[in-house]
C-alpha cells in the first residue's frame, strides 16, 4: 500500500469533542485553548474552586474531587450530556504537591496521592468508556511523567501512581480496541508551566543537569503532541507511552561526548 493511499492526517478540529480534566492547570487550559482554537466541542473538569482563564470562561468548567468515583463519573456524565458525546478524554489531572523521602512517608499522604494520580484516571477513563464506544473517532490520551519510568526521588507515591498509569494505558488498550478505542500516554518531562518557572534556579537547575537538551519542555510542545495522539496520523498508535522530555533520562555521559 502506497502512503498515497492512506490520505493526509488530519487532527482533531470542528465537531470533535473532547473533555479534559486538570483543565484549569498550565497544561489543562492550553489544551482547551488550542482545542477550542480548532473549532473542538470542549468540556473541561477540575477540583472544586478552580476556574479557567479569562479567555476561556465560555468553556464549561464542571468540579469534581476525581480521586471520588462518584463525583468522577458524575462530572464526566454531565460534561458527555453537555457536549452531546465524547470523542477524547485528555486525562491531564495530577496532583505534584507532596515531597518527602521514602523510609518515612506517611501512609495517608501515600494512599491520598495514589487516588489523585492513578485512581482518578481509571475513573473518569471508565466513565466514559461508553460515550467513547459510540465514536468512530475514539481516543483516550492519559498523562504520565518521566519519573514513572526514570524514578523521582523525594516524590515516590508520585512516581508509583504515574508507572501505574502506563500500567493502565496498556491494558485499556488491550481490552478496548474491540469498541475502537485508542488509549495511549504522554509522558513529559520538566514542563515550563507557572508551577514550575516558579520554582528556585538551583534546583531547576539541578534537575535540567540530567535532561539532554538542558532546557525545559514548552507547554506548546505538549500540546501538539497530544493533538497528534489524537489525529488520524496516530491511527494505528495505542497502547504507547510518547515520552516529550528533552531527552530527560538519556545517558550524556559516553566516550566521545
Amino acid at each position: 500500500m502506497e502512503l498515497s493511499s492512506v490520505g493526509p492526517a488530519t487532527g482533531p478540529g470542528p465537531g470533535v469533542k473532547v473533555i479534559v480534566t486538570g483543565a484549569a492547570g498550565g497544561i489543562g487550559a492550553a489544551l482547551i485553548g488550542a482545542l477550542a482554537a480548532l473549532g473542538c466541542e470542549v468540556a473541561g473538569i477540575d477540583r472544586p474552586g478552580t476556574a479557567l482563564p479569562g479567555d476561556l470562561a465560555s468553556i464549561p468548567l464542571f468540579e469534581a474531587d476525581l480521586a471520588d468515583e462518584t463525583a468522577a463519573a458524575g462530572a464526566v456524565e454531565g460534561a458527555v450530556s453537555r457536549l452531546g458525546g465524547l470523542d477524547c478524554l485528555i486525562g491531564a489531572a495530577a496532583s505534584v504537591a507532596t515531597v518527602h523521602r521514602a523510609k518515612s512517608f506517611s501512609p495517608s499522604v501515600f494512599r491520598q496521592d495514589i487516588e489523585s494520580n492513578l485512581m482518578s484516571q481509571f475513573w473518569t477513563a471508565q466513565a466514559a468508556y461508553a460515550a467513547l464506544a459510540e465514536s468512530s473517532r475514539a481516543n483516550l490520551v492519559l498523562f504520565s511523567s518521566t519519573g514513572a519510568l526514570d524514578g523521582l526521588p523525594g516524590q515516590v507515591s508520585y512516581g508509583a501512581a504515574k508507572a501505574g498509569v502506563l500500567g493502565l494505558v496498556r491494558t485499556l488498550a488491550a481490552e478496548w480496541a474491540d469498541a475502537g478505542i485508542r488509549v495511549n500516554a504522554i509522558v513529559p518531562g520538566l514542563v515550563a508551566t507557572p508551577k514550575v518557572l516558579s520554582m528556585p534556579d538551583e534546583t531547576r537547575d539541578r534537575v535540567l543537569r540530567n535532561v539532554a537538551m538542558k532546557r525545559l519542555v514548552e507547554v506548546d510542545e505538549v500540546v501538539a503532541s497530544v493533538l497528534f495522539l489524537m489525529s488520524s496520523g496516530a491511527g494505528a498508535i495505542t497502547g504507547q507511552s510518547l515520552r516529550v522530555d528533552g531527552g530527560a533520562g538519556i545517558n550524556t555521559q559516553g566516550l566521545y561526548r
